[in-house]
């Protein structure tokens, strides 16, 4: 029986899911596109058929998962929940698109988020929406008093997602454990990091009552 043919929809995913692993396994600078259709065990030219170059691909990649991304921030953040909680829930999800998808996570964070070179440029306003729904959550927080007003928003938010970011990186390099465990307790820590700081008030109240 001759199986059915893929799809146009179906070959141009095929080809995305080969770039991922082909852009994690050799880095993009270092990937060809020949690289891309070896690994989807497809003709070179039909690349090519689907995007132009493979920077084309690149920025398919990001934007379909910032897309994801931002639309989840925005409903979070449309929800009747204490700011806090819409924090956790973020960095849950963010965290939960490396615990399922690392290979694409990996492409992101390296290849676009920490690149100081074009595809970082030319995605700044759209990773800066990121960072404008996030601080209109801290705002609010801080309309409440639920979240000091001495941080500005903006700063908040980028901290916030930095903090996320750097875990991830953390875990694309091996410089932290993978796991459940550890990924179920870094989307409380991130958020106790920056909404709670590391100093311990009891041991503060305490040093000022000893002077």
């Amino acid at each position: 029986m001759v199986p059915p043919r893929a799809s146009g929809g179906d070959k141009r995913r095929m080809i995305l899911d080969a770039a991922v692993v082909a852009f994690a396994r050799r880095g993009f600078h270092a990937c060809r596109v020949s690289d891309i259709a070896d690994e989807a065990n497809v003709a070179y030219g039909l690349v090519y058929h689907y995007f132009r170059s493979k920077d084309e691909i690149l920025d398919t990649l990001f934007l379909d998962r910032w897309n994801v991304l931002l639309a989840f921030i925005a409903q979070t953040a449309a929800e009747r929940t204490p700011p806090r909680d819409k924090l956790h829930a973020i960095a849950a999800a963010i965290i939960d698109f490396y615990r399922y998808d690392p290979a694409l996570m990996k492409v992101i964070i390296v290849e676009v988020m920490r690149s100081a070179n074009t595809f970082g440029l030319r995605h700044t306003d759209k990773i800066a929406e990121a960072y404008v729904l996030i601080g209109e959550i801290v705002a609010s927080g801080q309309a409440t008093g639920s979240f000091k007003r001495e941080v500005s928003p903006r700063f908040a938010a980028l901290a916030f997602y930095g903090a996320i970011e750097q875990v991830l990186t953390g875990w694309i390099f091996g410089m932290l454990p993978e796991g459940d465990e550890e990924f179920d307790r870094a989307k409380s820590a991130i958020v106790e990091t920056i909404c709670g700081g590391l100093d311990d008030m009891s041991y503060r109240a305490a040093s000022v009552r000893s002077v």
